[in-house]
């Protein structure tokens, strides 16, 4: 896997989300089926671009309760 692939993914479609402000509920198994790689790598991507700045992660309120993830 290119991780830079991956985050251009990712960044894209929190850009073309419709949510307000920009915000996308991403599901690493749809995302390493799309890839085909391991969904443990997919999020061991997710939480290193979490940790280099890169995306920010936060938790929805109300249900569904899910993990999102917005750019900085």
């Amino acid at each position: 896997m290119e991780k830079e692939n991956l985050y251009q993914h990712v960044r894209s479609m929190i850009v073309s989300s419709t949510h307000q402000p920009k915000y996308m509920s991403i599901s690493p198994v749809k995302v390493a089926d799309l890839f085909g790689i391991s969904t443990v790598e997919v999020e061991h991507a997710l939480q290193e671009f979490v940790e280099e700045g890169r995306l920010k992660t936060s938790k929805l309120e109300g249900p569904p309760n899910c993990d999102i993830y917005l750019l900085p």
